[in-house]
């Protein structure tokens, strides 16, 4: 096993440095590139790499610690007013994601829960490709990175809630009381990190502050400790991780330990891709293919529209809201967990499960090359638009 995982490490970041250094000098995003490496070493490629479920469970460390960061950027009085503007925007928009899914599906000839699920799919945008996009200082300092971190974690409490559903695999009064005590768990979870961050971590953290190791230590052990505690009471490692990151925001070593975690973060979120495009079943394409491209095309023509709409009716500047458009036109990484949890517990068969996951990966790709082209970003190819 030892050999093993070394050798699937050396494909991945060694095909990765390789396959990353062509996609910059032909001017193409990096995200693009380790998706697209998933796909020629994975299973259904050239099988150099077996062991995508391996892989995808540790590249999803990477978004545990993406909202981790997010949530030491957010101090609390600011992420509720912004709760407040985004509400009716994202729940507005998520609806009529969903209700075009569904139609398209229906048409198709999906059944009515096939339906429903891959409708529930196109409901949210990627938290990965709409932060790893955004300049730092925007993310930090401008009213549109609150908007779309807003918005982000608006979808996530969305799709936690539709996970929850999913998991008890009947929508029933027996399986709703559990799904009500796992939602009342989350405001015990907000004060109990809270008073620990006040009480524990803060005095520690004032007394050791000079000790980088033990600092970062501590911050990753917080991380992933609140994490485990919130996936052991029925919500996501994601919102704990956020959740960890809001409560100590407000130490002033906040900031210091985002900057020495962001290299831990980008390890695994490359696995993250890498195994996005592993783990796809390319011998299913031809059955999807149809349905698929006009369900993405659909979701890459509206959602910049109906973001657009949405705030320019709540007074943000034109440029603004055809930014945050953009940038949320894709499908979420919450769309592949719908697609797999749904159909591993029954609820749709292959074939839905593999249409929602085709559409996210077009969206991603797509979505990609119009925001890394044409607005401002970490990673464009264009010196004009390079934004760190």
């Amino acid at each position: 096993m030892h050999g093993e995982l070394l050798q699937l490490f050396f494909f991945i970041f060694s095909g990765g440095a390789i396959i990353a250094s062509l996609a910059l000098f032909g001017r193409q995003p990096l995200l693009v590139a380790y998706i697209v490496l998933g796909a020629i070493l994975g299973p259904f490629g050239l099988e150099l790499v077996s062991d995508v479920a391996l892989i995808s469970e540790i590249g999803s460390i990477g978004i545990i610690f993406l909202l981790f960061l997010l949530g030491l950027d957010m101090q609390p009085q600011a992420l509720w007013r912004v709760l407040r503007e985004v509400t009716h925007i994202t729940l507005i928009s998520s609806a009529l994601f969903a209700v075009t899914g569904y139609i398209v599906a229906d048409l198709f000839g999906y059944s009515t829960t096939e339906s429903l699920v891959i409708g529930t799919g196109m409901m949210f945008s990627s938290t990965i490709i709409g932060i790893k996009l955004l300049p730092t200082t925007a993310l930090h300092h401008k009213h549109s990175g609150e908007l779309m971190v807003g918005m982000l974690l608006m979808q996530d409490f969305l799709a936690i809630f539709v996970l929850l559903l999913i998991i008890s695999g009947d929508i029933t009064s027996q399986n709703l009381i559990p799904l009500g005590k796992t939602l009342l768990a989350l405001p015990a979870l907000v004060v109990t990190s809270f008073l620990a961050v006040k009480f524990v971590l803060l005095p520690l953290l004032s007394r050791f502050d000079r000790i980088g190791e033990y600092v970062f230590l501590l911050a990753t052990g917080w991380c992933l400790g609140i994490a485990e505690v919130a996936h052991y009471l029925g919500l996501s490692r994601e919102i704990g991780a956020f959740l960890a990151g809001i409560a100590l925001a407000t130490s002033p070593i906040a900031q210091f330990i985002a900057l020495n975690l962001k290299p831990l973060r980008d390890f695994f979120l490359i696995l993250f891709f890498f195994s996005l495009g592993a783990g796809f079943d390319l011998s299913l394409l031809p059955a999807i293919i149809l349905p698929a491209l006009i369900l993405a095309g659909l979701m890459l023509a509206i959602k910049p529209l109906i973001y657009h709409r949405l705030l320019r009716s709540h007074s943000e500047t034109e440029s603004l809201a055809w930014d945050i458009g953009f940038r949320l036109g894709q499908n979420s990484e919450f769309s592949l967990m719908i697609a797999y949890l749904a159909f591993s517990t029954g609820i749709i068969g292959t074939h839905s499960s593999h249409l929602i996951q085709a559409v996210a990966i077009i969206t991603f790709l797509v979505s990609s090359y119009i925001v890394v082209f044409n607005f401002p970003n970490p990673i464009a190819p264009n010196d004009k638009l390079r934004r760190d």
